[in-house]
This record gives structure tokens, C-alpha cells and sequence, in this order.
């Protein structure tokens, strides 16, 4: 909080934003606008500045953070914050905040607007036109209306391109893991499976985060599933989409075209097969360059650091809160337990979630909560959500899914001073136990069935029936593939009776090792696992 007759803070604006933001920001504070800096000049310049604000071009490094002595809030003029080291603005008390929603409509409605193009020809109708050509009778499109538009990812942009697209009098099918079904019917979308999703789509559109589990998630295959003449719209992220398959889908007349806003690398280099093929309609990530988003998205940040520097809390602050001095002992511990057991929760199959409840016993249910709790949402929906989730925002986002979060205190903790049990609601295991032993996480109850397991490192997480010679030929498997087994454990509820075996490896699973792996006599499934 700001002391009476203290002097106004300084802020530097490092990039270009709308002027609205400026004018926003100099209300309450002393505001610099020094553009193009260099890495060394953003260091030598920073230390007598409050807060910074940055779009995509300034880099926001450690060197850059550790340099802001005075600094208290970065603000970025947009979604993404690729650019700003955020475990170094952590590290220093740096709170980060972000303009997530600024952006919604300009790539909702840019998402139409190549959507219309494509369906009604009007780039190819444009350049022929110039070259001198009258192909009316060659360019005959197709309308929206009555068409099924099928919407991979329904967060805020995902949703609202479904809401226009109902506009449209469109049928909209969507595959969103995290999406419960009231929350699905209140937006009029018809939730299904990836596959049903693309089975039924004439156009396909893409609006989900980009990570390890949805790069390339838009392949070969997933293309061939697609009804003949079908479209794909991509103004998501670069590398959800296979670009050569889908170049090559195309092609083949398997597809009837693809608008594309976003690249795995940009700009694109000579030579890209998009670049050939008139039925492939392309824009320069354009998605949130309109006039409005980019006022909407300064003047959202500059609101935001305004608040900050007042004393007051962030709308949409993106990394982790702090935690009282005083319970930091017992609530930091919890904080990496809970979100590994969150994230552990997700990457065993997931899905939708209706309620998350968080149950906690003995010394941590003396504590402040609310830290721990965000930690396990965040490590649950980090694997789904399109923006950033973090402690900070994970509660926000679960409101947004339509997801019920509860807690519950005992001061019983059983053999342990204190526990944590993670209850879901929804598809995937249902309850992930665990407690902290010297400091150190330990999962002690996965959906019923007693272990002991250290959450760190990587994982094949196998569900099978108990029988004889199971694990040798899961080991026998993993040897021969020169796969080294750091530790496993087999947990089960009753001889020959359901089982899980966590196995810790040393080295990575290929996709065709984990398949092998899937056929073994009474295996259920299998995970990956990377916590």
C-alpha cells in the first residue's frame, strides 16, 4: 500500500500498447515509454520502476527481474507470457499478471470470418478477379447454416465461436475433457468423444492450449476420420495440427480446404506446403489484432497494475500467491503434494469434472488452505485448459467449467500428523490420497488401493487384473526395449483380483513400446506419467 505523500510509482512501458492504457495507467503513477530495448538496456533501466508492461516483442528475463529491485508487478498486454521468466519473477516476489480475456471475441469472431472465407471462396475469388478472370461459375461455395461445426476445446474462445456459430443456425458438437455436460448444455454444444467430434464435423475448429499432450494432437489419422470435403480452422495455437498431413489431406481432395491463422513456426519459411495451395487459406496470426482487443487488453492490464500498486489484489494475477510466514512450514510442503496429486489425477485418463473436493486432516487442516487448494486445481487443469493455469487463477478457471470446489477439515489424520485426501467428481479415479514425510510428498491411497509412492519422475501407471507372470512380462518388455526400471509397485485389492503397478523408468516409452505394453493378457489401460 502506497504511504499518503509518498511519490507516484513508476512504470515503464516497454512496448507499444493502446493509448487508453497509458492514459489509464498515468491516473496513479509516473509512466516511461521506452520501446525496442535490448536485454542489457531493459537491465540497466529497470530498478527505479514499480511495475512493467510488456507485449510479445520485450523478453522479460531473470537477469531483467533480479535488476528490478523496485519492481512489484509485470503486466503483460495480452494471453500468452512466454516472454517473462516467470519462476524468476516468483522467485522475487514479483507478482505477473496478464489480459486473458481481451483477446476473446477479435479470435472468436476471426475464427468465423476464415470460416466464411473458406466456405465461400473469397481469397480465391479475390485473386482471380486481380488476374483477370471472371470464375463465378467455378466458385460456387457452401453455407454455414445446417452445417455441424465441431469445436475442440470450449474455454472462453472455444465457447464463444460456438455461440456465433449457433447464430449461424449451426450444430455444434465439441470435445472438451474438462467440460461437464449442464455446463455443455447451458452454451446448446453436444459434447463427444475426439473421434465422434471428428467423425461428425463438416468443419473442425481448434481451441485448445498447447502442450505436450495436444501437440500433434490433429494428425494423419485424425484427418482420415473426418467426413470427405469436411474443413479445418486453426486459429489456436501453431502445432496442434500436423501441417504436412493436413497440407497433404488437402491435396488429396480428402478435404475441401483449411483456414490456418497459426504456425509451428512463424513466419512461415519459403517453400511451406500451405503456401502452394489456394485452398489453404492463410492470415499472419491475426487473431487478436483488432483495434478493440488491443484496448481491451491494455486497458484490462493497466487496471490490474493499477490495483497492485495500490495494495489491492489482481483480477488475473498468473503466477503462484504467497503464503504466510507463519504457515509456510507446513503449507509449502502440501502445496507440491497437492499439485502433484492433481496433476497425477490428470494424467490418469482425466475427464469431466462436476465436483472437486479437498479433504484436509490432522496438523494441515489447522492452516490456511486456500494455497494448497488452488495448487491441486492448478495441477488438474493445466492439462486442459487453453490459457495459463496456475494457484493464482485455477479457481477462476474451475468456475468458468461449471466445477464445484468444497473443502472439508478433520482433526483426525490417521498414522500420519497430517493428510490430504482429493476427491473428483467426474470421469478418471475418483480419490488420491496423500501425506508429507520429512517434507516429502507421498501418495498413499489411489482410488481404494493402499500404497506408498514418491510422485517424482516419470511413470508407466498400468491398471490390469492380478495374475501370475503379469509384471515379468512387463519387465521382460522394458528390457529388452533397454528401458531401465528405477522402481515399481504393485498395489491390488485382493489376490487375482484389480491391481495397479507403478512403474518408475529411467528412460523414455516409445509410443510403440507403450502399445506392446497395452496387449499384455489383463491389462486395462496404461498411462504415461510425468510429475
Amino acid at each position: 500500500m502506497q504511504s499518503p505523500g509518498a511519490p507516484a510509482p513508476r512504470i515503464l512501458v516497454a512496448d507499444p500498447i493502446a493509448e487508453d492504457g497509458v492514459r489509464r495507467l498515468r491516473e496513479s503513477a509516473e509512466v516511461e515509454l521506452v520501446q525496442r530495448l535490448s536485454e542489457d538496456e531493459l537491465v540497466e533501466r529497470i530498478a527505479p520502476f514499480a511495475a512493467l508492461v510488456v507485449r510479445s516483442e520485450t523478453k522479460v528475463t531473470s537477469r531483467v527481474i533480479q535488476a528490478g529491485v523496485n519492481l512489484r508487478v509485470i503486466g503483460r498486454a495480452g494471453v500468452g507470457v512466454d516472454n517473462i521468466d516467470l519462476d524468476a519473477a516468483t522467485a522475487n516476489g514479483v507478482l505477473v499478471v496478464n489480459a486473458p480475456t481481451g483477446n476473446t471475441v477479435a479470435a472468436a469472431e476471426h475464427t468465423l470470418a476464415l470460416m466464411l472465407a473458406l466456405c465461400r471462396n473469397v481469397a480465391v475469388g479475390d485473386s482471380s478477379l486481380r488476374a483477370g478472370r471472371w470464375d463465378r461459375s467455378k466458385l460456387v461455395g457452401s453455407e454455414l447454416r445446417g452445417k455441424t461445426l465441431g469445436v475442440v476445446g470450449l474455454g472462453k474462445i472455444g465457447a464463444e465461436v460456438a455461440r456465433l456459430a449457433l447464430a449461424f443456425q449451426m450444430r455444434v458438437i465439441a470435445f472438451d475433457p474438462l467440460l461437464a455436460a449442464d455446463r455443455a448444455a447451458q452454451l446448446g454444444v453436444q459434447l463427444g468423444t475426439l473421434e465422434a467430434v471428428l467423425a461428425g464435423a463438416d468443419i473442425l475448429t481448434l481451441h485448445t492450449p498447447l502442450n505436450d499432450a495436444t501437440r500433434g494432437l490433429i494428425g494423419a489419422r485424425e484427418l482420415q476420420l473426418m467426413p470427405e470435403g469436411a474443413r479445418v480452422i486453426n486459429v489456436g495455437r501453431g502445432g496442434l495440427v500436423d501441417e504436412d498431413a493436413l497440407a497433404a489431406a488437402v491435396a488429396s481432395g480428402h478435404l475441401a480446404g483449411a483456414a490456418i491463422d497459426v504456425f509451428v513456426k512463424e513466419p512461415l519459411a519459403p517453400g511451406h506446403p500451405f503456401l502452394a495451395d489456394p485452398r489453404i487459406l492463410i492470415t499472419p496470426h491475426l487473431g487478436a489484432s483488432t483495434v478493440e482487443a488491443q484496448v481491451s487488453v491494455a486497458t484490462d492490464v493497466a487496471e490490474q497494475i493499477v490495483d497492485v500498486l495500490a495494495g489491492r489484489p489482481a483480477r488475473w494475477a498468473v503466477n503462484a500467491p504467497r503464503v504466510a510466514q507463519e504457515e509456510a512450514q507446513v503449507v509449502v510442503p502440501y502445496q507440491d503434494l497437492a499439485m502433484r496429486m492433481g496433476s497425477l489425477w490428470a494424467q490418469l485418463g482425466g475427464g469431466a469434472v462436476r465436483q472437486v473436493e479437498l479433504i484436509y486432516r490432522g496438523d494441515v487442516a489447522r492452516v490456511q488452505s486456500a494455497a494448497i487448494t488452488a495448487e491441486a486445481l492448478g495441477g488438474m487443469l493445466s492439462h486442459f485448459s487453453q490459457e495459463r493455469v496456475t494457484a493464482v487463477n485455477a479457481g477462476e478457471v474451475a468456475r468458468q467449467h461449471g466445477i464445484v470446489v468444497q473443502e472439508q477439515r478433520s482433526s483426525e489424520a490417521g498414522s500420519f500428523a497430517g493428510a490430504l485426501l482429493l476427491r473428483v467428481q467426474g470421469d478418471g479415479p475418483r480419490e488420491i490420497e496423500g501425506t508429507v514425510v520429512l517434507g516429502e510428498p507421498r501418495v498413499m491411497r489411489l482410488d481404494g488401493l493402499r500404497m506408498n509412492l514418491v510422485p517424482t519422475g516419470s511413470f508407466l501407471m498400468l491398471y490390469h487384473k492380478d495374475r501370475p507372470s503379469l509384471i515379468g512380462e512387463i519387465g521382460q518388455l522394458l528390457g529388452r526395449a533397454n528401458v531401465n526400471i528405477a522402481e515399481m509397485q504393485v498395489v491390488r485389492d485382493a489376490p487375482r483380483g484389480r491391481a495397479v503397478t507403478a512403474v518408475r523408468v529411467d528412460d523414455s516409452v516409445a509410443p510403440e513400446l507403450a502399445a506392446e505394453l497395452r496387449l499384455v493378457e489383463g491389462v486395462e489401460s496404461l498411462f504415461q506419467v510425468e510429475l
